[in-house]
């Protein structure tokens, strides 16, 4: 439940369209819910701005469809992260109205479009074709989160030039995701040409010494741009809420 779903709720209350019984009804899981297998934490979107988001890997089909059917009745849009093509197919048998992204494993499921609520726009940059996946975790994610999103991929630093093309879109972002595998250096080339915040994303593509992204994450923890912080490897969903929560921050206005 978010903060205009609570104020329509006791709006209603208050002039009478709805009862002191139902409302109670809907409030009694605000805090979380115990549907046996899962806690649903359904103050999380008031509390911090987004509802729970289920990570599909390691839960059956039915786990994530349970879940989904609760926080359906108190959210506007519910996301399920991980979740491999076979899951996807019940899930979505249950859910027609869903979406599913093959590249980034990502059910949405949502009522309408979200609004856009961010500052500026948040850019998604991949090294290469193989990163799409973990950068499309991110952009879906940000852009779900009510951010305007742009994303350009494969401009690596095998062939520089390609990233340069794009200067003007890169120097305009509010906040930039950078998702590298093999060695890892694109954080630190593009962190290098801007002054907003780079999140680097290693993945764990490569070929044997990259030691399944662990290479790429040293390479962006060891990085001389100073500001360039790094998530875990091919964490995008982690870097698309932190895009977000960045580029949704608020200066409160000087008070007297």
């Amino acid at each position: 439940m978010n903060h205009d779903t609570l104020t329509e709720l006791l709006t209603a209350v208050a002039q009478g369209r709805r009862s002191v019984d139902q409302a109670a009804d809907i409030l009694k899981h605000l805090a979380s819910e115990d549907i046996d297998f899962a806690h649903i934490d359904h103050h999380r979107c008031l509390r911090k701005g987004f509802p729970e988001v289920i990570f599909g890997e390691g839960k059956t089909p039915g786990q994530i469809i349970g879940i989904m059917e609760r926080m359906l009745i108190q959210e506007q849009v519910v996301l399920a992260t991980r979740v491999d093509a076979e899951k996807a197919g019940a899930v979505l048998c249950r859910f027609p109205e869903a979406a599913y992204d093959t590249d980034a494993r990502m059910i949405i499921l949502k009522k309408e479009d979200p609004p856009v609520t961010g500052n500026g726009t948040v850019l998604i940059l991949s090294a290469g074709t193989s990163d799409i996946p973990v950068a499309r975790e991110a952009y879906l994610t940000a852009k779900m989160m009510g951010n305007r999103v742009e994303s350009v991929f494969d401009v690596g630093v095998a062939g520089i030039h390609r990233l340069f093309r794009h200067r003007s879109l890169i120097e305009k972002a509010a906040v930039l995701v950078v998702v590298a595998g093999m060695e890892g250096a694109l954080p630190s080339v593009v962190a290098g040409m801007v002054r907003a915040p780079v999140i680097a994303v290693p993945t764990s593509v490569g070929y044997g010494i990259s030691m399944k992204g662990i290479t790429a994450l040293f390479a962006m923890l060891n990085s001389c741009s100073s500001n360039v912080a790094v998530v875990n490897i091919d964490n995008g969903f982690g870097a698309g809420y932190m895009a977000s929560s960045i580029n949704h921050i608020t200066i409160p206005s000087a008070t007297r």
